[in-house]
């Protein structure tokens, strides 16, 4: 380990949301550098830990998050800013677009955490999940005085988001009347009409895990949405919770799900407050079960509503791009579902592909994608198709059509079923950031969240609008 103190901060690295420093200002207090990529939910989750540690231990340490990007999207400094926000993380952030610091730093690996001591000194580094963090950063921090709050004038963010009816929308359903929207940011999920009036709000809009009727009931950045007669089921990926909304009377409920990531394990779901999920993100009902895309550990879990079980379907647990049937079958972070008649579809996200698995048999093919680490705009055939970071998928009620929220690429793309090729839609302009979809009501919905925004897209007149969030 490193007895002198380490080099500075890649002086090629964008400060994204706080005020520029070196680590030599930083002296006399200890400093934990984050090399994280905001595309991955593993690294989101480190955060998250850190970000506990530190309301628990307030102006302790200083953290520095540095973005190193996968996707070429994620170059651009305010596409990497709201990535990072998107995952609620609001810490001092810098763009290490072309991997100085990575490379400087000798890291191997999302994420690492660099800890330096108040001398600038590395004494300790935790790669991957791997290592104690608790002991870690209390080892990191003993001894050591608490700054004075105007030292800790780095934390305070730039430029926040602005503050809008919605923040970082993601999931969305659209019935004939009806348009249900996960707001994460905002902790809740809306009903809406398709004007975009708010008719009922569940969840108080605070991050929490509570059961019980609207007045009471609370979620943690609720994500993927699925419906089923008078039951909307929600992925609070949050609290890494499967929930449920019975529409008749605002009542949640939880059918499974901690409250923190955990491996999850198959079998009767007995204790649903005991049973544990790792980052739910996507949700499809078909059959009295909900099929549920673990973006947190790589595979395809289904919860049978009939018998309250959950059964592990496919998906080997490491992150790849893998044909196959079952648990041969492998995964890079899927994050949205569509099922209709014995076929679920899988937008695999950090694998940039579409992917299909056979319901019966749980046979797993790649419809559009060349690989993990591969990934562009391309339209055409299947063999030379791409995608970059796809975040959401549905399917025409009316057409052997898959629509889908091309996140990277800001665009709206449709894949034809049945041997099809993909295409863009031309639209007036680009998207930002779309990760939710839903059709209904004869419109394709878009949650353009990075926007904080809603859109109604006519695919016969071609008209892009937004519907107007109001309460």
């Amino acid at each position: 380990m490193n007895v002198q103190p380490v080099q500075d901060l890649p002086e090629f690295a964008t400060w994204l949301n706080a005020t520029p420093t070196t680590l030599t200002e930083l002296r006399g207090r200890p400093v934990v550098l984050a090399f994280v990529n905001a595309a991955s939910v593993w690294c989101a989750q480190r955060l998250a830990e850190l970000a506990q540690w530190q309301s628990r231990n307030p102006g302790k340490l200083q953290l520095l998050i540095l973005q190193v990007p996968r996707f070429d999207c994620e170059r651009d400094p305010a596409q990497a800013l709201k990535l990072l926000r998107r995952q609620g993380l609001s810490g001092p952030a810098l763009l290490d677009a072309d991997w100085d610091g990575w490379r400087r730093f000798g890291v191997t690996a999302w994420p690492t955490l660099v800890l330096l001591d108040a001398q600038g000194r590395e004494c300790d580094r935790l790669v991957g999940f791997g290592g104690e963090l608790e002991r870690a950063l209390n080892a990191l921090c003993e001894g050591g005085a608490r700054p004075v709050d105007g030292d800790m004038a780095l934390a305070r963010e730039l430029h926040p988001e602005p503050r809008l009816p919605l923040s970082f929308p993601t999931g969305l359903v659209a019935t004939t009347e009806r348009l249900y929207i996960a707001d994460t940011g905002h902790h809740r999920v809306l009903e809406c009409s398709h004007g975009g009036r708010v008719l009922r709000q569940f969840g108080l809009g605070t991050a929490d895990f509570m059961d019980g009727g609207p007045a009471e009931a609370a979620f943690n950045r609720p994500q993927g949405l699925a419906l089923e007669r008078e039951s909307l089921y929600v992925a609070d990926t949050g609290n890494h919770a499967l929930r449920r909304i019975h529409l008749l009377t605002g009542q949640v409920d939880t059918l499974c799900g901690t409250g923190r990531p955990g491996e999850p394990i198959e079998g009767p779901v007995a204790q649903p407050r005991q049973t544990a999920l790792n980052h739910p993100q996507g949700l499809a009902v078909a059959d009295n079960q909900i099929h549920i895309a673990m973006a947190g550990d790589n595979r395809i879990w289904t919860y049978h509503l009939g018998q309250r079980s959950l059964h592990w379907r496919a998906g080997s647990g490491a992150i790849d791009e893998r044909d196959g049937s079952g648990h041969l079958a492998a995964f890079a972070q899927p994050t949205s579902l569509a099922a209709v008649q014995q076929v679920l579809y899988v937008c695999d996200a950090l694998g940039s592909s579409i992917r299909a698995m056979q319901l019966r048999g749980d046979l797993v093919q790649t419809l559009v994608g060349q690989g993990p680490w591969s990934f562009g705009e391309q339209d055409g055939p299947r063999t030379i198709a791409q995608l970059q970071h796809p975040q959401a998928i549905a399917l025409s009620p009316d057409a052997p059509l898959l629509w889908i929220a091309d996140a990277g690429n800001g665009r709206l793309r449709t894949l034809r079923l049945g041997g099809g090729e993909l295409s863009t839609l031309e639209l007036p302009r680009r998207l930002h950031g779309p990760a939710g979809l839903a059709l209904g009501g004869g419109a394709v919905w878009i949650a353009e969240t990075d926007a904080h925004a809603v859109l109604r897209f006519d695919p016969v007149s071609g008209v892009l609008s937004e519907v107007p969030i109001s309460e």
